[in-house]
């Protein structure tokens, strides 16, 4: 059932354990990760990054996700990811998200407060929920041509942050990092407990993929009531693709056959992750419809 980021995040503060955020492409990935979250009867957020959405993409992946959410009984939230211009959220808007990221964490404090400012001014009125990030997750890029530096969250900013901007989630930088991990992360949980402590919002935690469990599940113990995944899902569809090729010998193999591997190795990860945030069985009705 669709709902607001606002709703699912609310639930997991309040009884202490994540949702993941899935960001996902097409009908293959959305399907996968919606049947293994209502077979674990977990809420699930699903999103889509910018580079995804291009061309017909803004029109095809919300459209799609509207139309198939409400015929899974969990709560489900479709958010934009990582939107770091106006004219996104706008689109967005227009096309049905329920919560979106605006991102200006690579920008100085007071501007980064201002283009958030101004997405919770655009989205609030549609009762479309809003995520910032203070702090920047660094790592590679999608197209892994740029490594960014993180810089970790400060407490004392956090406050203040949340009450000039109105948002309705945070974002928070305490280590981790986009794409896949050149070395093992050690993750600032001191940090995040102070964050947690002056944090009026839910916090999230971006670069969910290859983070060490033990690290994931302390810092959900800490306060972090999102996590976002993306590369572990890449990585497990890449191998059911070589699966697949291996071993498929007609010359015009049937949809079914060629995706049943790559669906097997998301639905793998997504009930991981709802396990690791100890989101399992946590499914409830929301308040309406978005």
């Amino acid at each position: 059932m669709l709902t607001t980021l606002r709703e699912i995040l609310a639930h997991a503060r309040e009884n202490r354990y994540a949702v993941p955020g899935f960001d996902c492409v097409e009908d293959v990935m959305v399907r996968a990760i919606l049947e293994t979250a209502e077979s674990l009867h977990a809420p699930v957020i699903l999103m889509a990054l910018p580079s995804d959405l291009a061309g017909n993409g803004m029109t095809y992946v919300p459209r799609l996700v509207r139309a198939v959410a409400d015929h899974h009984p969990i709560p489900v939230a479709l958010h934009l990811d990582h939107a770091t211009d106006l004219d996104l959220v706008k689109k967005a808007i227009d096309c049905g998200f329920t919560s979106v990221m605006v991102d200006g964490s690579s920008l100085p404090f007071d501007d980064n407060v201002r283009l958030t400012q101004a997405a919770v001014e655009l989205a609030h009125p549609h009762g479309i929920s809003v995520e910032a990030e203070l702090g920047h997750v660094g790592g590679m890029d999608l197209e892994e041509t740029a490594c960014a530096e993180s810089v970790l969250t400060d407490p004392v900013e956090v406050t203040k942050f949340v009450e000039q901007t109105a948002v309705d989630a945070l974002a928070v930088s305490i280590g981790t990092a986009h794409g896949v991990y050149r070395s093992t992360p050690n993750l600032a949980i001191d940090r995040l407990r102070e964050i947690n402590a002056v944090s009026q919002v839910p916090l999230v935690l971006h670069g969910g993929s290859g983070t060490p469990d033990d690290q994931i599940q302390a810092a959900v113990r800490n306060g972090i009531c999102k996590l976002n995944i993306y590369a572990d899902c890449r990585i497990a569809m890449a191998r059911g693709l070589k699966q697949a090729a291996a071993t498929i010998t007609r010359e015009d193999p049937l949809p079914a056959e060629l995706f049943r591997t790559i669906k097997q190795g998301v639905s793998s990860v997504v009930a991981e992750k709802i396990r690791l945030l100890m989101a399992e069985n946590r499914a409830w009705t929301p308040g309406g419809a978005a």
